[in-house]
């Protein structure tokens, strides 16, 4: 599929959906000291820096296969999260990526 982008005005190729994913787990200190400052109120920073560090991972591996296919760009990227079970969560990155043609 051959499309011309309204913004670049260049013709581009769709290759197809690219992803990314990353489990990460917290630890078991981290998960105290966090249940004992949702008593008081405020961020539970530890949670904050795991699906930090998660996404940053699973946006690695989405270029990783985009540049496995020969993309220059990737599109209309979405990022979802999921617990997988207690103390761990999930996080999915997926866009489409395209090569510029000539």
């Amino acid at each position: 599929m051959i499309l011309v982008n309204k913004l670049t005005k260049k013709k581009i190729a769709h290759l197809g959906l690219v992803k990314g994913s990353c489990i990460r787990a917290k630890h078991l200190g981290h998960d105290i000291a966090n249940g004992i400052k949702a008593l008081f109120g405020g961020e539970p920073t530890r949670y904050s820096e795991m699906i930090h560090e998660a996404r940053a991972v699973a946006t690695k591996r989405m270029v990783e296969n985009a540049n496995e296919l020969g993309a220059d760009a990737v599109v209309n990227i979405c990022y979802s999260s999921t617990a997988v079970k207690a103390g761990s969560a999930e996080v999915m990155v997926y866009g489409m990526a395209i090569k510029f043609l000539k």
